[in-house]
C-alpha cells in the first residue's frame, strides 16, 4: 500500500504546477537568452525570473539600484513601464509578460520595439495571489509610441485565465 501511494505521489507530482502559467506550452526547442533589469528588493522580479526559466529561457539576472538609468528602460514608454526591464533578441519586455507571449514576439517577429503587461496586474506571472486574478492586456510598443493590443488574458468561470484576443 505504501509503495502505492508513493508511486501515486511521485507521478502526480508534474500535474501540480506552481501555478497556470507554469503550464509549458510550445516549448523552446533551445534556450534562449533573456537579460532582466531589476532593482534589489523586487519579489515579484524574481518570481517572474522563475516562470521564464520553467519556460527554458536562460536568464541574466541584473541587479541594480537604479533601474530608471538603465538604457534599454528608457526606451520604454512611460505608459508602458512596470518593475523591471528585459531585453531578448532585440526585443525589450516590460513588466510581467507571460512566457507564452515572449515566445510568440520570437516567432512572428514583428517590426515593434517590445511587449509590455502595464503596471503590476495580480495574477500574471509572478504576481499570482492567490484565487484573485485581474484580467489584462498585452500591449505591443514602438519607437513611435505607437501601441496595439498582442494578447488579452480574461479571467473565466473556471478561474483560470483565457486569452481572448491575439492582436490585429
Amino acid at each position: 500500500m505504501k509503495l502505492l501511494i508513493s508511486l501515486l505521489m511521485l507521478f502526480s507530482l508534474p500535474l501540480a504546477a506552481d501555478s497556470e502559467w507554469d503550464q509549458v506550452e510550445n516549448a523552446l526547442t533551445e534556450s534562449t537568452q533573456i537579460k532582466v533589469y531589476r532593482s534589489p528588493n523586487c519579489q515579484c522580479c524574481h518570481k517572474w525570473i522563475e516562470h521564464l526559466q520553467k519556460h527554458n529561457f536562460t536568464v541574466v539576472d541584473e541587479v541594480t539600484h537604479n533601474l530608471e538609468a538603465v538604457a534599454p528602460r528608457q526606451q520604454v514608454p512611460i505608459v508602458m513601464r512596470s518593475c523591471h526591464t528585459a531585453v531578448i533578441n532585440g526585443y525589450l519586455i516590460e513588466g510581467h509578460v507571460p512566457a507564452q507571449d515572449i515566445k510568440r514576439l520570437l516567432v512572428e517577429k514583428p517590426p515593434v520595439t517590445g511587449l509590455s503587461v502595464p503596471q503590476m496586474p495580480v495574477g500574471t506571472p509572478g504576481m499570482e495571489m492567490g484565487a484573485k486574478k485581474d484580467d489584462f492586456t498585452v500591449v505591443t510598443f514602438d519607437k513611435d509610441n505607437q501601441f496595439r493590443i498582442f494578447n488579452r488574458y480574461e479571467v473565466g468561470p473556471d478561474q483560470q485565465y483565457h486569452s481572448v484576443s491575439t492582436g490585429e
